[in-house]
């Protein structure tokens, strides 16, 4: 049988180390706080929003909520980040998403200044990532190394096959892998030979959003098994990218859907939102 990562646990960890580290900040008259903007009244984006709220709760983070109508102009949400940029009490600024068809992503991201992204999708952050300075990681792809190490897996040395090639986990992941010494392949929807390529994988990411999509002939023996989908079947349940049943038995260990990777991505934002207060602007000189 092989290892099950427990996402749950290891995010409980990591919180639980950080309430520890917030103390100390409150104890210095610092309060992290983080300010979420929900746009419109999409189901999945307000269960995020308030597993996020939770989150931030447990540890002792400020948490700043502001829940704005489906038909805000792009102007107004633009103006409310501005104001969050200036507020020297805001440490990090998450914005949900998607967002209504009006609003222009990638201009809201920009807009939200680099020491308070603590999603990580700032191209100066995501400049930082890779050459390997210091900056704010995203956090589902921090998230994945953090289960590995605290799993006590070892990368360096292995290869490390990523299906997926997204900004907000493939890219971001494979470049954490090669900073930790892993030898990285992306295989991507136009990859030829994807099946030869995942079995030569010692580590295999799938982050591509296709249910049940990694198969058990696709995977050698003894691979660990990082799973990033969550898909809904017809039949109402959640699966993941892999097919959880048929491959863990070959696998060295493997995360599950749900409770695997999932949790860590708040950790992780927890995390990034505490080094947003202990550096500051120090964290970008």
């Amino acid at each position: 049988m092989s290892q099950l990562i427990d996402g749950k646990q290891i995010a409980k960890d990591i919180k639980d180390e950080l309430k520890k580290e917030i103390q100390q900040l409150k104890n210095s008259n610092i309060e992290p706080t983080l300010a979420v903007i929900l746009v419109g009244e999409d189901p999945a984006s307000q269960i995020y929003v308030s597993n996020k709220k939770k989150a931030c709760a447990y540890v002792g983070i400020r948490s700043l909520s502001y829940e704005l109508p489906g038909d805000v102009t792009e102007e107004e949400l633009l103006g409310v980040i501005e104001e969050l940029n200036q507020r020297e009490d805001v440490h990090g600024i998450l914005v949900q998403l998607p967002l209504p068809a009006q609003i222009e992503e990638e201009k809201i991201l920009m807009a939200i200044h680099p020491e308070k992204d603590v999603d990580g999708f700032h191209p100066i952050n995501v400049g930082a990532l890779s050459i390997g300075k210091e900056g704010f990681q995203p956090c589902t792809a921090a998230g994945i190394i953090e289960l590995l190490k605290r799993s006590q897996i070892t990368i360096e040395g292995k290869h490390c096959v990523v299906v997926g090639r997204s900004n907000i986990v493939g890219k971001p992941v494979s470049l954490l892998l090669i900073q930790e010494n892993g030898t990285v392949t992306i295989c991507h929807s136009k990859t030829k030979n994807l099946k030869d390529i995942c079995r030569q994988a010692d580590i295999l990411v799938a982050a591509v959003g296709k249910a049940n999509m990694i198969t058990s002939d696709m995977v050698k023996d003894g691979a660990v098994l990082i799973d990033v989908g969550v898909n809904r079947l017809e039949n109402g349940k959640v699966c993941g990218d892999i097919d959880f049943e048929n491959c863990k038995e070959k696998a060295s260990a493997i995360t599950p859907v749900p409770g695997g990777v999932g949790p860590m991505t708040i950790a992780m934002l927890l995390y990034n939102c505490i080094q947003s207060a202990k550096n500051g602007e120090e964290l970008f000189v």
